[in-house]
Parts: C-alpha cells; structure tokens; sequence
C-alpha cells in the first residue's frame, strides 16, 4: 500500500515511553510519533495503537516518561521494540518519578501527566503535560526508516 510505504521512507526521531501497568509492573514501547505540543506550558503528545501491549497501562495510568533516544541506544530501541515480556531484563532501567521507569544513558527524558487520550479508530493521540526530565550526554541522532534503527548517513 502506497500509504505504509510512504511513511516507511519518512525518518523520524526514536523515542520510548514507559509506565507501570494497574499491577505496578513496568511497561513501555518505542514511539516514532512523539512531537511538541507546547513549550508553555511544556507539553507533548505521541500516537500509540489501542492493541499495542502497553496500551492498558497508558489508557489507565496517570503519569508516563517519555525517553529520547540517540545512536548509543539503538540496543535499548531495539529491546523496547521487541518481546514486551523481555523490556524490562536488564540493568538498562531504574525506577524514577512515581516509581516510574526510567531509561540509563539516553540523550533526554521527561515525566510528566497524561491530561488526554483521544481514541481514532484504532489508535490514540496522547497529550502529555511535563513535570520533570533531565538532559544527559549529547549524542547522534536515532533515526527510524524503512523499518530499521538507523544512524545518520546509514544507506537504506
């Protein structure tokens, strides 16, 4: 279909989101749609799948992180990407904010509350106000494109 192949050849950002599910375990999932609502009040949204693993947690929970990632995390997207059971093994984590988790080494992230959910058929744009983050090493950009994790100047 020329819609699905024409968003594989637009690049975008990688980003992961992650919360805890109604039982308090840790859920995430990588996101290519995270973009700036505002910058006053700070605020972001992404676009998630109603099917997705994490959705429960995300369509129930009040506060989410939102990670950017860079080049040095492309084994982190890769595991977020991946077995939703197999997210979270790993020393690559650490609880954070509201017990949330929070991803080691990647270029940003944020906490923040979730202040709308808005279903489409059948996904959901998330809007996000954020609260706290911090900024760590700069790093090159992550880039996802024709469904693969790639690095600047990577070929197709």
């Amino acid at each position: 279909m020329a819609f699905k192949q024409a968003f594989r050849r637009h690049a975008a950002g990688v980003a992961v989101v992650t919360a805890l599910s109604p039982e308090g375990d840790p859920v995430g999932f990588t996101a290519t749609s995270l973009s700036s609502l505002s910058a006053v009040p700070p605020m972001a949204t992404f676009n998630m799948a109603r099917s997705a693993s994490a959705w429960r947690a995300i369509s129930e929970t009040e506060f989410v992180a939102i990670h950017m990632l860079g080049s040095r995390n492309r084994p982190v997207a890769e595991i977020m990407s991946g077995d939703h059971s197999l997210r979270f093994a790993g020393d690559h984590w650490h609880r954070g904010p509201h017990g949330l988790p929070v991803l080691n080494d990647v270029t940003a992230w944020m906490v923040g509350r979730i202040i709308g959910r808005l279903p489409l058929h059948n996904n959901a744009v998330v809007a996000v106000q954020i609260e706290q983050g911090g900024l760590g090493d700069d790093d090159e950009a992550l880039l996802y494109h024709e469904r693969s994790y790639r690095l600047l100047g990577d070929h197709a």
